[in-house]
């Protein structure tokens, strides 16, 4: 029988408060608490500035729950909301200092695939991006980061549950040779995720810093579209080294394209480049081509912003065939034209890195 939230604010009772005295249920600080299977993640909000006291605490709240009956794993994270109207006091230059993105051991490099807006093709672009990298020989892993909305299983053609390691870590899936981490694993296809910001921070964090990657030289990470808790979560969490931006050419998508390159450069994420999906297209029976989309948007956006142009991608039945069936073109047509194309944007990315992006150290960000 899966824990309830009763017997987890009960467990939390023996935990002092920020305050040190008042038992932390009482302190009106945990501002989420969910379970996913026999996995428990609960949110503190705390003064930001006093992220380094409340450490200890935090600990302390992840080892009750950790030790409780039925319990696999704990996640407890301190985030910085705060009361509307109250500002956030500026922390100190230790507490700056403490807050930095550590990286993940054992992988070198961490880039994310983000979109301004949902229906552009950025999961089938990171899943091929991933394949793309793969064939050119880097060890690969993909962290399917959607979490009200998650592709990879069913891009990858994956299922089952990550099964357990030591320290109750999980193990990632694999297909392609590429290792795979989803909610997806942990939750039914049909389960619509209705978390809020702190559960959706909490199992994001678990997701990267809880599963055993290995030695990987580059984990993707497939962004939610938008410039949310998620977005912002990843980007003050680890230290990345790039971003892609995926857009359709058309001007609606490059608007949100262009919220999405701001908000990497306010928090000093390199922008690797754009790719411009679902480019053109080429009827299969005259051979005619039709620019659907418009054509060159992405290009033009590149050139205007000062960043690098990775590539077209056309919309083709093909890509939408394997990518429904779990059969990523870029592993499963290798000699193929689409294949090519995302081997050649996985090149570019791979000058972009070793071009002076590499690994920054991750920014802390508290929203006003």
């Amino acid at each position: 029988m899966a824990i309830t939230e009763k017997e987890i604010l009960a467990a939390l009772q023996r935990v002092p408060g920020p305050d040190g005295s008042t038992p932390l249920p009482q302190s009106g600080a945990i501002s989420g608490v969910t379970t996913v299977g026999q996995k428990v993640y609960v949110s503190i909000a705390i003064d930001p500035a006093r992220q380094m006291a409340m450490e200890p605490m935090r600990r302390t709240a992840e080892t009750v729950l950790k030790g409780l009956p039925g319990v696999a794993g704990a996640s407890v994270t301190l985030t910085a909301d705060k009361p509307a109207g109250q500002a956030a006091p500026a922390p100190g230059p230790k507490a700056q200092e403490a807050r930095k993105g550590e990286g993940i051991p054992g992988v070198k490099r961490i880039i994310a695939v983000a979109s301004g807006k949902g229906g552009v093709g950025k999961s089938t672009t990171a899943a091929n991006l991933a394949l793309g990298l793969a064939a050119q020989g880097w060890r690969v892993g993909v962290l399917d980061a959607d979490i009200y909305g998650p592709s990879m299983p069913r891009l990858f053609g994956l299922k089952g549950k990550p099964e357990p390691a030591e320290g109750k870590k999980m193990k990632p899936l694999e297909a392609y040779g590429v290792k795979v981490m989803s909610i997806g694993f942990l939750v039914s296809e049909e389960t619509a995720m209705v978390w809020r910001g702190p559960m959706v921070m909490s199992a994001l964090t678990q997701m990267l810093r809880e599963v055993v990657w290995g030695e990987l030289d580059c984990l993707v990470v497939d962004m939610p579209p938008g410039t949310g808790d998620a977005q912002l979560t990843i980007a003050q969490g680890v230290p990345l080294a790039g971003a892609v931006i995926v857009s359709t050419p058309q001007d609606l998508a490059l608007l949100d394209a262009r919220r999405g390159i701001t908000m990497f450069q306010k928090v000093a994420v390199p922008v690797l480049g754009i790719v411009e999906n679902m480019s053109f297209f080429v009827c299969p029976h005259c051979g005619g081509r039709s620019d659907i989309f418009a054509h060159g948007g992405a290009r033009h956006e590149a050139e205007k912003l000062g960043v690098p142009f990775l590539g077209e991608v056309p919309l083709h039945m093909t890509i939408r065939e394997t990518s429904d069936s779990g059969r990523p073109v870029a592993a499963v047509e290798p000699g193929g034209v689409h294949a090519a194309i995302y081997r050649e944007i996985a090149g570019r990315v791979i000058q972009s890195l070793d071009g002076g992006a590499g690994v920054r150290a991750a920014p802390r960000i508290i929203i006003e």
